[in-house]
């Protein structure tokens, strides 16, 4: 990982349930709090709490918990994605990454929060 970034990961666990489901483009958003989407060929990914997903009937795709690393990283840094990625690899835990201007956003599987977190406190200095 570059060295610059490993001292400032700080990874940063949002509280609740998140989910990844999908809906057709036409579908009316404003109202969700969605926190990322993504349009697609076949329809609308988003990602929103699991609370307003079950609200609006929509089905769940995958139970998640989001991470912020809280580290400053420029959209053309490389290393720093396939570094954290590779850590949670190894310990079997998938990862849906987005990037922000500011920080990555990690979504992990809900029932491996726990390792999740202490694996990328573990790949700082």
């Amino acid at each position: 990982m570059p060295k610059q970034f490993v001292s400032y990961l700080k990874p940063q666990l949002h509280e609740g349930t998140y989910v990844f489901t999908s809906v057709p483009l036409d579908t009316p958003i404003d109202e969700l709090n969605v926190v990322a989407s993504m349009r697609e060929s076949e329809n609308l990914t988003l990602i929103l709490t699991e609370q307003k997903a079950l609200q609006h009937g929509f089905d769940i795709h995958f139970r998640c918990s989001w991470v912020t690393l809280t580290v400053d990283s420029a959209l053309d840094s490389v290393g720093l994605t396939a570094s954290f990625s590779r850590a949670l690899a190894n310990e079997s835990i998938a990862c849906n990454v987005i990037a922000g201007t500011h920080h990555d956003h990690i979504f992990v599987p809900k029932e491996k929060t726990a390792v999740a977190v202490q694996c990328l406190k573990k790949i700082q200095p």
